[in-house]
């Protein structure tokens, strides 16, 4: 690419300079209402507590080996404990093999770095979340079993789960048979203290003012699902487990169909078709194996919090930041959504 054609191209010996520079103008509250428009095929979102000069030259040095061009930078946070820089890429790269690499770099570089498309920069029309560790700080049949004192017992089917000799409908059918006689009562004592996720209010909250459609897609329970939306999340619909009853009691049995991987992608893909929304304009957000099939299908698929395995796999991931920073990758700026915020009423 022949950069001095594009007088929008930030050299190499400009980029440090032009980021610094108006993350200062951010911080004073001299900066534009909104981000510039996407028009390159590709943003990169640099997402850090203190962004560093080294930080930022090695990343310039990383784009500039690969002849990549940073065609328009944004700053969308610049705040104590969080920074938040958009670079627009005019690249030919492969997609897979650049999220490998500039995983990698983060890694090193101590700082998250996530690719997307262009014209995934935009705020989705569907939200999918799962429920246990993405949208709160539990796994509840792993609470749940403590509670019962079979904790050590669910512990090793979760193991052979991931050791790949049980599937999820296998260990989640094994893992209920241990809960048998847990009370009804005792489930509404465990539900109002569910930790929610850091930043899960805030971001269900920004998306609703947006008109953007929210969905619980969860391998969990619809008991704790529900629970959420009514006190403390702004949700529209709920696809989970159901737990099966007895006298007031739990019957160590499932209701089928299981909420399992598969059961995950294709409830996305059917909300989708019902609303008439293209999976362009859908998202979906987990940490689990099992959420895997849903984060391949829509505009973005954020791996949070997530396992190893997921997060290489995912198309994105967020790991050091709340639910929130994922409206960053909607293309907005800390101005815009304290004004969502402020004009939504809370939850």
């Amino acid at each position: 690419m022949d950069v001095s054609a594009n007088s929008s191209i930030y050299s190499p010996s400009s980029l440090c300079r032009q980021v610094f520079a108006r993350s200062a103008a951010h911080i004073s509250g001299d900066f534009d209402a909104a981000p510039a428009a996407v028009t390159a095929p590709w943003c990169l979102t640099l997402l850090t507590e203190e962004l560093q000069l080294a930080q930022l030259q090695q990343l310039q040095a990383f784009i500039a080996e690969r002849g990549w061009a940073v065609t328009a930078i944004d700053i969308l946070a610049a705040r104590p404990q969080c920074t938040a820089v958009r670079l627009q890429l005019e690249a030919a790269l492969e997609f897979d093999r650049a999220r490998g690499e500039l995983l990698a770099l983060a890694e090193e570089m101590g700082l998250e770095l996530v690719l997307q498309a262009g014209t995934t920069q935009q705020v989705p029309k569907l939200a999918c979340f799962d429920m246990d560790s993405t949208l709160i700080q539990a796994e509840v049949i792993d609470e749940l079993a403590k509670i019962a004192g079979v904790g050590d017992q669910v512990a090793e089917i979760t193991l052979a789960a991931m050791r790949g000799e049980l599937d999820f409908q296998q260990s989640f059918r094994k893992r209920m048979s241990l809960l048998q006689g847990f009370t009804e009562e005792s489930l509404a004592e465990i539900a109002p203290q569910l930790p929610l996720m850091g930043g899960a209010q805030r971001l269900l909250q920004a998306l609703r003012a947006l008109g953007c459609k929210t969905a619980i897609l969860s391998g969990g329970f619809t008991y704790f699902a529900h629970y959420l939306r009514d006190n403390h999340l702004a949700v529209d619909v709920v696809h989970a487990n159901q737990l099966e009853f007895e006298a007031g009691a739990l019957t160590g049995g499932v209701i089928d169909p299981i909420v399992d991987g598969a059961r995950k992608a294709l409830l996305l893909q059917e909300l989708a078709a019902e609303m008439e929304l293209s999976l362009d304009q859908v998202i979906a957000v987990g940490d689990g194996a099992n959420d895997l099939p849903m984060l391949s299908l829509g505009a973005l698929g954020i791996a949070f919090h997530a396992k190893p395995k997921v997060r290489a796999e995912a198309p994105q991931a967020i790991d050091g930041f709340g639910l929130d920073a994922a409206l960053y990758l909607f293309g907005l700026n800390d101005r815009q959504i304290a004004a969502l915020l402020e004009e939504s009423p809370s939850q």
